[in-house]
């Protein structure tokens, strides 16, 4: 099984100097920095040795559309350099997903793990969302989800394709409140319809470090909801 660690980087060069040299190389075969900076991000990650693609779009979203092609693993681990999420965590991730996994999410809100990260309104639209995920698309009673939001997670990178996450159709609210999304709710959302194998590990997160947060809690929130609630009549 071979890993790619997938980055996507907008101005976190003070967080990358920090966090970027405790990811073990070894740990992964491949690390992929999708880049959307003017800070010399991606000059550091060249320095490095890590794979940089330059993205065109702006947005999270087509940091993935741009960089999925570029991805050679049989698995992707989405990974935020921010310091919201831990690097030591990745080895768990994949021994996880040897299980035989076609997800595994690292949760902040399972058994005893936090979020430093939250303030009061993130933490109660994290857990709005997730009971959400759960109750509309069938996940409430069998394993149901603690954290269908976070970035950080392990998945079989056919699943990008499989779930259709690259088209434009899937993300239709995004017009509809100017914005453009992050695919994780979405790739919470079809997972759970199509009946994967979906685990979770406990990992805390940290706060960010350096940069400045990305947030777009109105539209952003907006977008999402009508996105779950579009599911229920979207797509097969």
């Amino acid at each position: 099984m071979k890993t790619t660690l997938f980055i996507p980087t907008r101005n976190e060069i003070e967080a990358m100097r920090v966090i970027m040299p405790r990811v073990k190389k070894e740990w992964c075969d491949q690390i992929l920095v999708v880049d959307y900076s003017t800070d010399g991000t991606a000059d550091f990650a060249r320095s490095q040795g890590y794979e940089v693609v330059e993205q065109k779009g702006k947005g999270l979203r087509h940091a993935f559309n741009e960089g999925f092609p570029h991805v050679r693993g049989d698995v992707v681990i989405t990974f935020s350099p921010d310091g919201n999420s831990i690097p030591e965590v990745i080895p768990d991730l994949i021994e996880k997903m040897k299980e035989g996994y076609d997800m595994v999410i690292a949760s902040r809100y399972l058994d005893n793990a936090t979020s430093d990260d939250d303030d009061w309104i993130t933490g109660f639209g994290n857990w709005l969302f997730t009971h959400m995920i759960n109750l509309l698309h069938g996940r409430s009673w069998s394993r149901p989800y603690t954290d269908a939001m976070v970035m950080f997670r392990a998945y079989k990178t056919k699943l990008f394709y499989d779930l259709e996450l690259e088209k434009d159709d899937s993300h239709r609210p995004e017009k509809w409140f100017h914005t453009i999304l992050g695919i994780e709710p979405l790739l919470s959302v079809r997972a759970a319809k199509r009946k994967l194998k979906i685990g979770e590990i406990a990992a805390d997160e940290p706060p960010r470090i350096g940069g400045k947060r990305k947030l777009q809690i109105i539209r952003w929130g907006a977008a999402y909801m009508t996105q779950v609630w579009r599911e229920l009549y979207h797509w097969r």
